[in-house]
């Protein structure tokens, strides 16, 4: 076999398409077709094809990663949790891991700090909630622990949703309900209600 054409892709800056026997066979990034050193004339076996094709594969799945790292951070199981829906080889996956955190795309402290910082924002998320939603997004005990907030960031967030709240429920024990279901300890959540109402 012998590669007998290669061309900018057009719908796709930045990657080529490599054509064996007259034929489209795959494609690679710039800095692939220059790490590989291929050129038009050269003769390759199956075995080399193949190696180039998984090559290939490993550049577009590293494309999708990033292009899923920039519409919002990711911890490192998500995206291994994505490679696993979409098929990517084992390998693969570890060398996309690899280079994201190389290049500092993948950092699971930095993604906990962006989500506890959001969670924050919206005041409507507490200490315990934010705790196992971090869990679940696969973060180490140890990063959890530096990044969540204190206790104090629970009371102040319960009495802001109680003054938002209040007025929307008849019912004071389905306001109770709702900030429960919201990760809010008990004790404090009557404290708050019973502060927000004896104040009116």
């Amino acid at each position: 076999m012998r590669v007998t054409k290669i061309s900018p892709a057009v719908k796709t800056p930045g990657r080529y398409n490599i054509y064996v026997d007259g034929k489209y066979s795959f494609s690679l990034d710039e800095f692939q077709l220059v790490q590989t050193g291929l050129h038009s004339g050269l003769d390759i076996d199956e075995s080399k094809l193949d190696e180039l094709k998984s090559e290939s594969d490993y550049g577009k799945n590293y494309i999708r990663a990033v292009d899923l790292i920039s519409r919002r951070l990711r911890s490192e199981k998500e995206i291994r949790d994505y490679a696993k829906r979409k098929q990517w080889t084992a390998t693969n996956t570890e060398r996309v891991i690899e280079r994201l955190k190389n290049h500092g795309y993948l950092n699971d402290k930095v993604f906990a700090e962006a989500f506890v910082r959001s969670r924050q924002s919206t005041e409507r998320y507490s200490k315990r909630r934010i705790e196992r939603d971090l869990r679940q997004k696969g973060i180490a005990p140890n990063v959890i622990k530096q990044v969540l907030p204190d206790e104090s960031s629970d009371k102040n967030a319960i009495i802001k949703l109680v003054q938002k709240k209040a007025s929307r429920y008849d019912d004071v024990n389905k306001l109770k309900a709702y900030l429960i279901r919201a990760g809010f300890n008990y004790d404090d959540v009557n404290q708050a209600i019973n502060e927000y109402y004896s104040n009116k």
